[in-house]
């Protein structure tokens, strides 16, 4: 009798737990819950490439002053990096579309 009810027990506790995982894999695998596992690892991976991006640059800096150092010459007293530059044939606004270029079309055909 005790032996019967132990078994039994123990499958139920079995077929619960065996029920709870697999409802929580199949809630780790719903559209919503892999879309929010995608962004986390992208921000983390950003967050990665920035810090490397970071150590690089002071990397950079220490080596340029060491050189510096080595060579005799005065490294600048600012290691920041330049402004970045638009590009103006992609810019639209209106100031730069006064200026028009010619464009020529290519026939592939002419070529032959």
């Amino acid at each position: 009798m005790f032996r019967r009810t132990f078994w039994f027990t123990a499958g139920a506790a079995a077929g619960v737990w065996a029920t709870t995982k697999v409802n929580r894999k199949l809630r780790q695998l719903t559209p919503e819950s892999l879309a929010a596992q995608a962004a986390n690892k992208a921000i983390e991976t950003g967050h990665r490439l920035k810090d490397f991006a970071l150590d690089v640059r002071s990397g950079m800096v220490q080596r340029e002053a060491e050189l510096g150092e080595a060579l005799g010459l005065e490294a600048p007293a600012d290691h920041e990096l330049p402004a970045s530059r638009r590009v103006a044939a992609l810019d639209r606004s209106p100031q730069n579309t006064k200026h028009s270029y010619p464009t020529i079309s290519y026939n592939r055909n002419e070529d032959h």
